[in-house]
């Protein structure tokens, strides 16, 4: 097993910025890559040679043949490299292949058999491991993950924070939950924390907005999925960006190349494209709203239920501005808008209850 001397990874005055592709698809992808990173400010390159899926037949990545791949990044950028880690014969092979840095992913981190099998598997060696958050809100679930690998005798350890996936439909692929690294950073203050803001995001459009409020909740650091071509990637495709475009946004965010206090046009279209996604978010989630709503209205009328119920309507609305107000969101605005939406959902409730007169303006379900 390789045991040498690793290289310290620690929180530094500028954001540590680990980036490369989701997935490593071929050898030339992955060398371009890496020398259009190598002079962008990229301190360790990234990429997938496990990916764990959902279900079978998807792209479960190369494999052992790209740890070769990593080696020539290495040699021909001076880049540090990094990649997934799912099980102990993963370890033992980028081990071997010199690998400078391995994360655990959400999946695994959920397991705490399998993180004691990595941990014990890394026994005697100095390679830094990052440890990304479960995928169910568990803060103690994340920092016994870590825990383990302490115990194993691993000097350098870390955390990512990839956020928490969604029980239903999200402006994000994972809800980012910031209570989480704040708790595990009051818990740990020790610790590197890098946010993951690609897999929060899901959507490039939204990782600008997401990165900046990492730094500002003063994370160390940054995991960005960079592909030459982001929309022919074998995985991820919509929350990769270019080379280029990670250069930009580094820029952006060390606030180089802007005065203070002013944004580029580059910036207001970010912020306007960030502003059509979250539209058409808030389009799809108000459809699938009325949905359940009409299957509300289906259930009533089955048995023999009236629409409007006061109780009801008084409990959403009350729910409603509680949570508005500890959003900063203003009450009035909130009333007069689940308001509007309420009678949109008892019109259609009325669609399957015709017999039923409407008894107030603003009801519920």
């Amino acid at each position: 097993m390789n045991t040498k001397s690793a290289w310290t990874l620690k929180a530094q005055e500028q954001p540590l910025i680990i980036a490369g592709p989701c997935s490593a698809e071929t050898e030339a992808q992955v060398l371009a890559t890496a020398h259009q990173l190598k002079d962008t400010g990229v301190n360790i390159f990234r990429a997938g040679i496990w990916k764990p899926r959902t279900r079978p037949g998807s792209f479960e990545g190369i494999g052992r043949p790209a740890l070769a791949w990593l080696q020539r990044v290495q040699a021909e950028t001076g880049l540090r490299v990094a990649t997934e880690v799912a099980n102990t014969k993963h370890v033992e092979q980028g081990l071997q292949h010199g690998i400078d840095v391995l994360w655990i992913g959400a999946r695994t981190t959920a397991n705490p058999f399998a993180v004691q099998e990595i941990a014990d598997a890394l026994k005697g060696t100095a390679i830094p491991v990052l440890v990304k958050n479960p995928v169910n809100p568990d803060v103690n679930l994340w920092l016994g993950a870590i825990e383990r690998l302490e115990k194993a005798g691993i000097k350098q350890v870390g955390a990512i924070h990839r956020g928490i996936s969604p029980l239903g439909k999200s402006v994000y692929r994972n809800n980012p939950e910031w209570n989480m690294p704040i708790t595990l950073k009051k818990l740990r203050p020790d610790l590197l924390l890098i946010n993951d803001p690609s897999h929060i995001a899901g959507n490039r459009q939204l990782l600008a907005g997401i990165a900046e409020t990492a730094l500002a909740l003063h994370m160390d650091g940054l995991m960005i999925e960079t592909h030459l071509q982001p929309e022919a990637a074998w995985s991820d495709a919509h929350q990769q960006i270019t080379p280029q475009a990670l250069r930009e946004l580094l820029a952006k965010l060390s606030g180089r190349p802007l005065a203070s206090g002013t944004r580029s046009t580059t910036d207001l279209n970010d912020m306007r494209h960030s502003i059509d996604y979250i539209d058409e978010q808030l389009i799809d989630l108000l459809s699938y709203r009325m949905q359940v709503a009409t299957e509300i209205g289906n259930y009533k009328m089955q048995h023999g239920l009236a629409v409007f119920q006061q109780e009801r309507w008084a409990e959403l609305l009350e729910k409603h501005t509680s949570l508005a107000l500890s959003k900063n969101l203003n009450e009035e605005f909130i009333t007069q808008l689940f308001d509007r939406i309420h009678q949109e959902s008892v019109r259609r409730q009325h669609g399957v209850l015709p017999l039923i007169p409407v008894r107030a303006v603003a009801v519920g379900q």
